[in-house]
């Protein structure tokens, strides 16, 4: 699974990439430091060229530049963009926040927990979720497991 995590927070990007190297299979991820080198990315812009279409989107909300709800926003309206699903990940637990990110389809809201084992668990549970969830033009796991066994 590829995973664009949108984030300016360097402890919160290094406890995110603690959790996925626990992950099986372990994600592929892309790390963008605020929204517009998320656009960046997405659009496959400047040094960002040969990085491959996310199957999920990780992002927090306050962030310098384009900020998540914006950019969240942005995704969506975008035709080419809105099928991949966002995953809020922030401090945020205003009801407003909430409510803005759900009314712009994102596909869950979590407040990052304060305890760091906390963090990468759910982490973890976020990408075990979407790893077994069957996205756009990615095989479900059980064709995965069989193109596998069928290779070697």
């Amino acid at each position: 699974m590829q995973i664009l995590v949108v984030e300016d927070n360097a402890n919160d990007v290094a406890l995110i990439r603690r959790a996925f190297r626990r992950c099986k299979p372990r994600p592929k991820a892309v790390h963008a430091k605020d929204g517009e080198e998320a656009l960046d990315v997405l659009h496959a812009r400047h040094e960002f060229e040969n990085t491959s279409r996310p199957d999920i989107l990780i992002t927090n909300l306050n962030m310098p530049k384009l900020k998540g709800q914006e950019l969240l926003e942005r995704m969506k309206a975008d035709s080419l963009l809105a099928s991949i699903p966002v995953i809020v990940l922030t401090m945020s637990e205003r009801e407003e926040d909430i409510v803005r990110a759900y009314s712009h389809d994102a596909a869950g809201f979590f407040t990052k927990p304060v305890d760091k084992e906390e963090f990468v668990s759910l982490v973890q549970a976020i990408h075990d979720y979407w790893q077994a969830a069957l996205l756009p033009g990615r095989a479900p796991a059980s064709r995965r497991a069989t193109a596998r066994a069928r290779s070697v």
